[in-house]
């Protein structure tokens, strides 16, 4: 599962979300992505759950490139305590994630794999999503 070695403040505050993402919205390394199209915390354990349903189906052919990581720690209190007392531990890491923001990439495979292979991702993970295609992209390259 994915989480930070170790974090600047163990417990922060819970922030707000950008309406629009300013970087990581562009396809950097590969020729097939998906991305967000609703804001959202993704945390460590769907992200992990997206990235085996993917490989899976790759049949561990070709690339893939995770472009988000769980960096914020969230905590919780336990089951039926009273209110007060201090903030809760940390329980799991999010990555907070905007609309346009590009969550895994693609590449090596033919188009129709590479198009199921990232639907079933997004199925793992709390968000819509829309299947994005390089620009430049062919199919006589593969």
């Amino acid at each position: 599962m994915l989480q930070p070695r170790k974090t600047k403040y163990r417990r922060p505050q819970k922030g707000r979300m950008r309406p629009v993402t300013k970087r990581g919205a562009e396809l950097d390394f590969g020729s097939f992505a998906i991305k967000t199209l609703e804001e959202h915390w993704i945390t460590g354990r769907q992200i992990e759950a997206a990235r085996q349903a993917i490989t899976r189906y790759m049949k561990r052919e070709g690339q893939l490139w995770i472009r988000i990581f769980p960096d914020k720690p969230v905590t919780k209190k336990p089951a039926e305590v009273r209110m007060g007392k201090g903030k809760g531990s940390p329980e799991y890491f999010v990555a907070r994630v905007s609309p346009g923001r590009i969550l895994f990439e693609a590449d090596g495979v033919p188009f129709e794999v590479a198009k199921e292979a990232l639907r079933l991702g997004a199925q793992k993970l709390p968000v819509k999503t829309k299947f994005v295609v390089r620009r430049d992209y062919s199919e006589e390259i593969v």
